[in-house]
């Protein structure tokens, strides 16, 4: 007697019928697994070791694979809420599933989110999800531009993507869109840290990322040469009250306004953050930044060359702070 799901598993989790057919399992192996509950049929002719709730099964269960933010969320990538289920279609898919229920048609009420992908993108990647850089690159064109940063800092601070294949990434997007790579920053620590530090940028300031102390410690960021910003979360910060006190109070030696927002803050309450932080900057004469164009999201959002802006910020800063000296 074949044991289906040990093949199952030695395929990576998931395996068309064919596939265990080859490796000796006939109908009646196949029928008693899936009675026994050692296997699921994620939909016709498809069989896996996985939950029936897990979304990698409901994306095979679709008719495609896990991609776009929903494949970055199931990684563990940093992602800001729950996503909907992202699904990449064969340009030529028919017979779409309800996530839940092989047998039911797939409706708009399912809230899934397909994407049509050409050939070479169904040639990459493995069963039930698509390559990495092709759920990125879905990121990039479908969502907004502080969740595609975030997603490129994740991927480069895991070292899932370097930066020779980060411009690879980027020469395949739309002219409009190719600007992403000025704002990533590939030492960024966290999701809450990178939303920070992007909406910091559109609204004109100059973001320094991970500025070291004499102590060998580093800030999160430096905003217009004066803010010292540490962003808390309670995974991250909960067993480190103390050090994170004297941190403080070597920012603030550093000469640094020094400003711990927490995680929830910069989700749930960034108004008064960003308010925070322009009194701080205010407190210390430190001018306001010039007025930058809100940036929306969307497929059709486009992203301006802002490094100019920046650079000169930097140097007006540098000079401000000489002055003060």
């Amino acid at each position: 007697m074949v044991d289906v799901a040990a093949l199952v598993t030695a395929l990576g989790g998931f395996a068309q019928k064919q596939q265990l057919v080859t490796r000796g399992a006939r109908d009646l192996d196949l029928t008693r697994a899936v009675r026994a509950g050692e296997v699921i049929r994620a939909r016709q002719g498809w069989y896996t070791t996985l939950p029936a709730n897990d979304r990698a099964v409901q994306a095979v269960r679709v008719g495609g694979r896990l991609t776009g933010l929903a494949l970055i969320h199931y990684l563990g990538g940093w992602v800001s809420d729950t996503p909907p289920l992202h699904v990449s279609m064969a340009q030529n898919a028919a017979r779409m599933r309800a996530p839940t229920n092989r047998f039911r048609r797939l409706a708009r009420r399912h809230g899934v989110v397909l994407h049509w992908d050409p050939p070479d993108v169904g040639a990459r990647g493995g069963s039930w999800c698509v390559a990495l850089r092709d759920a990125i690159r879905a990121v990039i064109i479908d969502e907004s531009l502080e969740q595609a940063v975030a997603v490129l800092d994740w991927a480069l601070h895991s070292r899932l993507m370097d930066v020779a294949e980060l411009d690879r990434l980027v020469l395949t997007l739309p002219l409009e869109l190719r600007a992403v790579a000025e704002w990533v920053d590939a030492d960024c620590e966290s999701l809450p840290e990178s939303v920070s530090r992007t909406r910091f940028r559109l609204a004109g300031h100059h973001v320094a990322s991970q500025v070291p102390l004499e102590t060998d410690e580093r800030i999160d960021l430096i905003v217009d040469g004066e803010a010292g910003i540490e962003v808390d979360s309670k995974k991250h910060h909960a067993d480190s009250f103390y050090r994170d006190r004297a941190k403080d109070l070597t920012i603030t030696l550093a000469e640094y306004h020094c400003l711990r927002p927490t995680a929830h803050a910069v989700f749930s309450d960034w108004a008064r953050v960003q308010v925070a932080v322009n009194v701080a900057l205010r407190m210390r004469g430190v001018p306001p930044p010039s007025k930058i164009q809100e940036i929306g999201s969307g497929r059709r959002r486009r992203i301006p060359h802002l490094q100019a802006h920046h650079d000169a910020r930097s140097a007006e800063l540098l000079n401000f702070r000489k002055g003060r000296e």
